[in-house]
């Protein structure tokens, strides 16, 4: 399958084009052992010609045939090659920035290829109950690798003190997996789905 890219694109979120869409499917919850609980998802990746990607998730309990039992949970974000900020981007609030986008070029943002060949990530993703993620990591291609640099808890939050989350087209469909470390225990298998891309 073509990965399209989109005309109007501001050129740093070209590496990041393959995510633009919606994404739906289904998952398991743990290591996706025989007596884990199943879900659906629908992931959402849109932009507004800002240099970066909005993020959201939507996900329900289902019984073993996909039947919506309940709502599960809901996070969304902003995703963004991570490179220093300059008086083209807005912020922080409603600063304005300057009209042209501060990566003009796909010579520009080829400049922040790594030494991987890869781009560096970042990724901050919000959470219900008082929890938000900041996340550092690597887009490669189709494959995205990501931990969380930092944890933020409300104080009536529940113990969640850090993530990975991985990211791979294959063959069309994007398959994901998110390892987390909460109540005391060590970074473990949290849930993985496999999304088709919808629209």
């Amino acid at each position: 399958m073509p990965i399209e890219i989109p005309t109007d694109l501001t050129p740093e979120l070209v590496p990041l084009s393959w995510l633009i869409g919606t994404w739906e499917g289904t998952g398991r919850l743990g290591a996706g052992e025989a007596d884990s609980e199943h879900f659906a998802q629908r992931v959402i990746f849109g932009t507004n010609g800002l240099p970066y990607l909005h993020y959201s998730a939507e996900s329900w309990l289902t019984d073993e045939d996909g039947t919506k039992l309940r709502p599960l949970s809901l996070e969304t974000g902003f995703w963004a090659l991570d490179r220093k900020l300059n008086d083209a981007d807005g912020g922080p609030g409603l600063i304005p920035a300057d009209i042209v986008p501060a990566l003009t070029t796909a010579d520009d943002v080829e400049k922040l290829r790594n030494e991987d060949g890869g781009f560096d990530l970042t990724a901050t993703i919000v959470h219900p109950g008082g929890i938000a993620e900041l996340y550092y990591g690597q887009i490669k291609g189709p494959q995205i690798q990501l931990t969380t640099d930092l944890v933020m808890r409300g104080a009536q939050s529940k113990q969640y003190d850090a993530a990975t989350r991985i990211f791979g087209l294959v063959n069309g469909d994007l398959f994901w997996r998110w390892d987390v470390a909460a109540a005391g225990k060590p970074l473990e298998a949290h849930a993985s789905a496999i999304l088709k891309k919808t629209a």
